[in-house]
């Protein structure tokens, strides 16, 4: 049995959603039982405005080994993003 554990972390960028792009001010990432993903348990992160209401939410649910590729794919191309000067 797994407790759900949860994170929030204020962000700095922009979604888009059903009503189109908004500005994002928070990221909700959890482990817990998945809505529409086909595992037992998943890493789900919302991206949200919650001053936007409801409509401003981005969901995805991600297999622990796809969790852990996009950060180790996220760092590598801010590592080089950085090594090129970029940042």
């Amino acid at each position: 049995m797994c407790t759900m554990i949860v994170e929030k972390v204020k962000i700095e960028g922009s979604g888009k959603g059903t009503q189109g792009w908004f500005s994002l001010q928070q990221a909700n990432i959890s482990y817990d039982h998945p809505f529409n993903a086909p595992y037992e348990h998943a890493l789900n992160i919302d991206f949200v405005n919650e001053s936007q209401g409801p409509s401003a939410r981005v969901a995805v649910e991600l297999s622990e080994s796809a969790a852990r590729e996009l950060v180790r794919t996220i760092l590598a191309v801010l590592d080089q993003a950085e090594a090129g000067g970029h940042l």
